[in-house]
């Protein structure tokens, strides 16, 4: 019998793709692996995000109402690969002397630009429940990434 097909990701995979693949991997060894393959600064933003105790997030927990972007992957939208860098606007420290108005203004503007599926990683990181979704853990994240420092992030 053939041994079943790994499933590939596309080139440039979305944050999503990547946790996707991830999860569905069965032992913590498959999981380092896997995150060390798509080692990325959006992904390691978002994860931090989600895994940091110490961030402090300057938005209102839930899902805000927004109109999710259902462009097909790789159409009309904007990539987390290009916006991971706002995200410090929504944490303690990042930029306190942003309106909270305003702020949640260039949240609503993330999500809707981003492919729906990443503005739900976001929306999961915020609130830090990626791992309702993802079978994803901290320890796993700081076994593959033991470059990221936790704590101390709090502004």
């Amino acid at each position: 019998m053939p041994a079943p097909a790994t499933v590939a990701l596309p080139p440039n995979p979305l944050v999503s793709e990547v946790l996707e693949f991830v999860s569905k991997k069965r032992t913590k060894a498959e999981k380092v692996k896997a995150l060390r393959d798509f080692e990325s600064p959006e992904l390691k933003s978002i994860l931090i995000w989600n895994f940091d105790e110490s961030l402090i997030n300057m938005l209102p927990d839930g899902v805000p109402p927004y109109s999710p972007n259902e462009a097909p992957k790789g159409t009309e939208h904007t990539l987390l690969a290009n916006q991971h860098k706002i995200l410090y606007n929504f944490l303690r420290g990042g930029n306190d002397q942003l309106r909270p108005m305003k702020r949640e203004e260039l949240f609503l503007q993330l999500l809707e630009g981003l492919h729906s599926d990443e503005a739900e990683i976001v929306c999961l990181a915020k609130d830090r429940k990626l791992n309702k979704k993802f079978k994803i853990s901290k320890e796993v994240v700081s076994e593959s990434y033991p470059d990221i420092v936790w704590g101390n992030r709090g502004g």
